[in-house]
């Protein structure tokens, strides 16, 4: 399997478990260190307690979304950029992300990210 291919595979594995709000494998998606970054609108999270509490948290009322576009760039045989466009199905927010996907022991994992939702 190629780079792109195989960082699409595992954003395809996020965006499902995304849809369950499987918290346990959203977590797992991202490295598990204090160096892990997710950035939101107005704030932003560092480390993975940081972002499995959010994800414990979260309001998931809103969360099934249409993907309308997903690229994915290799800059590396290690190192890839997914982002994606989208639209709330229950409020038809508009949001943007952006994933830095890393390979690791474990398999990719998301590095930093970056998530902007629209009002």
């Amino acid at each position: 399997m190629d780079v792109a291919a195989e960082i699409r595979a595992a954003f395809d594995g996020y965006e499902a478990a995304l849809m369950e709000n499987d918290v346990a494998a959203l977590v797992g998606y991202f490295r598990a260190d204090a160096d892990v970054i997710r950035m939101m609108n107005d704030a932003g999270l560092y480390g993975i307690e940081s972002i499995a509490g959010f994800r414990k948290g979260r309001d998931a009322s809103d969360i099934a979304r249409d993907l309308t576009r997903v690229e994915i760039r290799v800059l590396s045989a290690d190192i890839g950029v997914a982002t994606a466009e989208y639209t709330r199905r229950g409020s038809g927010k508009r949001g943007a992300q952006t994933q830095v996907w890393q390979r690791t022991a474990d398999g990719w994992r998301i590095a930093a990210a970056h998530v902007s939702l629209g009002g």
